[in-house]
């Protein structure tokens, strides 16, 4: 019997070969900087692990202590206020903008750029810092208001009442993608729909509740689903800006976690934390998804 050779530009040349191997960088990444860290965090969330010592296995002791932390439950309530209320603000404002930028004029490409540059630069350490410097006591915000003669000397950052929404201020600014996916799918809406219901006699509130509205909700829900993961995930404005303060008003679940892992060196219950933010953010998701039927229209543009 004659055995099989491999051949090797037979196989180099075949299509799936192909396929594979310029798929070979994304499988190794994602195996070597996802997969396998998911993997070692689930582990360490059942250790006592300080990152000094090697990790002791204690079982669920991690996850039991959370319901023991009076500073867990309050960075959850904290997270949820903060992504329901700016992720609806982000949302409306980003769909006003577009219906105000939808018109095409000589300058809606630069209008267009200004409103989406606060998306890419919105959430970096700079922009923190300046926006930290804003709402300072001597900041521009203050500055501003005494110069229409009201009271200037209020410390926006130092007011449990106040400080929450200065971060929440900060991530409607951002509603640049939001805003660009919205205007993609105004253009998609037929212009014959409205020239129809021109003709029967619809204003523009009607044509907007009764045919903008409804074809966009797919949209909506897209990008309610993504805003909403990034409001939970939401890390640098905390961080930069307040730290939590004052009285953890402001500090995130996010945060909270990064300081028991790096801060505290409390890693064991830092990985727990992350396991448990995994599972709040795919609850929430599975709640939405199981509310589309009831609000989404699924009759496509």
């Amino acid at each position: 019997m004659k055995k099989n050779k491999f051949n090797l530009n037979h196989f180099l040349n075949q299509e799936n070969t192909a396929g594979v191997i310029f798929s070979l960088p994304f499988i190794i990444g994602f195996l070597l900087f996802l997969l396998v860290p998911m993997a070692i965090s689930l582990y360490y969330s059942f250790c006592d692990y300080n990152i000094l010592s090697p990790p002791t296995f204690v079982g669920l002791k991690n996850y039991i202590k959370m319901f023991h932390d009076e500073t867990f439950f309050k960075t959850i309530g904290v997270t949820f206020y903060f992504a329901f209320v700016s992720v609806p603000l982000r949302l409306v404002f980003a769909l006003i903008v577009a219906l105000i930028l939808f018109k095409s004029t000589k300058a809606t490409g630069f209008y267009r750029a200004i409103y989406y540059l606060p998306s890419i630069i919105g959430g970096s350490v700079a922009v923190s810092i300046l926006w930290k410097r804003m709402f300072a006591i001597d900041g521009v915000i203050n500055r501003l208001l005494g110069a229409m003669g009201l009271p200037s000397a209020f410390s926006w950052l130092g007011d449990i009442r106040t400080a929450i929404w200065t971060l929440i201020i900060l991530a409607v600014w951002q509603f640049g993608s939001s805003m660009l996916i919205f205007l993609s799918s105004l253009k998609q809406i037929p212009t014959t729909l409205y020239e129809a219901s021109t003709v029967d006699g619809a204003g523009k509130i009607k044509r907007f509740f009764h045919i903008t509205l409804p074809l966009l909700t797919p949209t909506i829900f897209f990008n309610l689903v993504m805003q909403m993961i990034n409001g939970f995930l939401a890390f640098t404005q905390c961080y930069i800006i307040t730290q939590g303060k004052p009285m953890n008003s402001t500090l995130f679940y996010t945060v909270y976690m990064y300081q028991q892992s790096f801060e505290y060196y409390n890693t064991g219950y830092g990985a727990a934390l992350a396991w448990i933010m995994l599972a709040i953010v795919g609850l929430v998701t599975l709640v939405i998804f199981g509310t589309k039927k009831f609000w989404v229209y699924e009759g496509g543009l």
